[in-house]
């Protein structure tokens, strides 16, 4: 019963941290984005790279990994044992949350360079949810803050 009621727990940990991703893409927007006026500039790929975007650090990891780690901690022993094996627990648990939480937010991106027909190159990171490849036309979207390339 208790490795189920870990289990269910884990599991419910890994939802709620797939629940805070955002989408690093050329297609995302957050709402905030929504309605904003962009400007367009057009140009010419020159290079693309595969990249890796760091996962994010909301501190839902951590503080979900130490509730379950306290949790799962308590069930060991009786007394003060229980309570030491409970701290323990928490913090092994919000290390391992925080590991997870990063993990499970980490995307594949490109870096894509880009030489406007200004004649300027600029290089944008982006989760790789479009496929460029050198020579290809394409539009670079920012409102100011972002930026984003697509076909």
């Amino acid at each position: 019963m208790k490795k189920r009621i870990q289990m269910i727990t884990a599991v419910l940990v890994v939802a709620v941290l797939a629940g805070c991703a955002q989408g690093l893409g050329g297609g995302s927007y957050t709402r905030d984005e929504a309605r904003r006026e962009q400007n367009v500039r057009l140009g010419v790929v020159e290079s693309v790279r595969p990249v890796q975007i760091e996962g994010s650090r909301t501190g839902v990891g951590p503080v979900a990994g130490a509730v379950v780690g306290g949790v799962a901690g308590s069930t060991v022993g009786g007394g003060r044992g229980s309570a030491v094996a409970a701290v323990i627990g928490a913090v092994a648990g919000g290390v391992a949350g925080q590991a997870i939480e990063q993990g499970t937010t980490r995307k594949n991106g490109v870096e894509v360079t880009v030489k406007l027909n200004s004649g300027a190159l600029v290089a944008i990171v982006q989760e790789a949810d479009e496929q460029f490849r050198a020579g290809d036309r394409v539009r670079i979207l920012s409102d100011g803050r972002t930026s984003r390339v697509t076909h």
